[in-house]
């Protein structure tokens, strides 16, 4: 499946690209030296993408490389959006709505588009840097002694976009919410390493005033599996890879390896013995097959990864994916919450979608 991603994405790519240089050429009211530099350079940002599949933006200097990163995932954005817009001005043309004469040599086109672009995407970073927060109450008849406050999160992704400056404000975030325990549902890192180590972000960690408890994701295999269990344990992180600890001898939280390992242990496992007086919380980073969660009588499961998409259209294509892309959901007697991030993939732009911490109550409830 990683196979086919890596070969059937790029041909999605080039192909929607090339559909946009062509109106963008089109449309540009320029001369043709002036045309060819537009067109160069968007295409030049729009593959450069592929540079981080490649491990080039190692060898570069930090600045250099996070310039590079911003640069080329917005574009992969942009293109996607450009790409809407002159479909639908094709079929507004087809339907005699459009006049032709706006996608060609026009500078009413031009502007209209651009306009349209910066208005998009200027809000889209508006709205990825106010996190929303969510909050749950969950109630339970088991004995917890006491009501729980406790901060969840997913999809952090430092790295080359996600700096220390922007953790420093989450870590702000969590720690006004007092919390009693923070839980973290994988993809602390984003594809490299070298910018927390760097940055040494692995300090900022300590600044949470409470125990924080976390599961690997699919990027810490991505940026290097080792190395991302090294940082978990220098930022104070309790990792919980296919394992369980209990707190205050009620509640038992379970991290699972991610299903990027294809020999990860089954969720059946490592719920057996756990004794049923016991609240089971459940950090799984992809939400795939909820019902075996349910089978094993968990309480609550926290996922993340889908990220609802990022940006509409793509959250349709989430949703259709997975049985629950984004939100509360519930099976049975078990509860799930699958959030959208806190950080982000790539370029920093949330349309239609929203970056995001859980806050969650945990209160017993007298048994009937």
């Amino acid at each position: 499946m990683r196979t086919m991603f890596f070969w059937v994405f790029p041909l999605i790519v080039l192909s929607g690209m090339g559909y946009v240089l062509w109106h963008v050429w089109a449309i540009l009211p320029f001369c043709k030296w002036l045309k060819w530099i537009v067109v160069i350079v968007m295409a030049f940002c729009t593959v450069g993408m592929f540079m981080l599949f490649g491990g080039a933006l190692e060898r570069w200097p930090l600045p250099a490389a996070c310039a590079a990163y911003e640069v080329s995932t917005s574009a992969i954005f942009v293109m996607l959006y450009l790409l809407i817009t002159f479909l639908v001005l094709d079929i507004g043309r087809l339907v005699r709505l459009v006049p032709p004469s706006l996608l060609r040599d026009s500078w009413a086109g031009t502007i209209g588009v651009t306009l349209l672009m910066v208005v998009v995407f200027v809000a889209g970073n508006i709205k990825y840097r106010n996190k929303v927060r969510v909050p749950i109450e969950l109630t339970t008849t088991k004995p917890i002694g006491h009501d729980y406050r406790l901060v969840m999160v997913s999809d952090l992704h430092l790295g080359f976009h996600n700096h220390r400056a922007d953790l420093a404000r989450w870590i702000d975030l969590i720690n006004a919410e007092k919390p009693d325990m923070v839980l973290i549902a994988g993809d602390i890192v984003d594809i490299s390493l070298r910018p927390l180590i760097e940055e040494r972000m692995a300090e900022e960690f300590h600044r949470l005033n409470a125990p924080v408890y976390a599961c690997l994701g699919n990027h810490e295999y991505y940026s290097n599996e080792p190395r991302a269990r090294e940082f978990y344990e220098q930022a104070g992180i309790r990792l919980l890879s296919d394992s369980a600890t209990v707190v205050d001898s009620t509640l038992c939280i379970i991290g699972r390896d991610d299903r990027t390992n294809p020999d990860r242990k089954e969720l059946a496992a490592l719920t057996h013995g756990i004794p049923d007086s016991l609240y089971t919380i459940v950090l799984d980073h992809q939400p795939y097959n909820l019902e075996k969660t349910e089978q094993c009588k968990v309480d609550f499961q926290f996922s993340g990864h889908t990220h609802r998409g990022q940006v509409w259209p793509i959250s349709w294509i989430t949703d259709a994916i997975y049985e629950c892309s984004w939100g509360s959901h519930q099976r049975g007697d078990t509860r799930f919450y699958v959030s959208s991030g806190l950080g982000i993939w790539g370029g920093k732009f949330r349309i239609g979608t929203q970056s995001e911490y859980v806050v969650v109550t945990l209160k017993a409830t007298p048994s009937h």
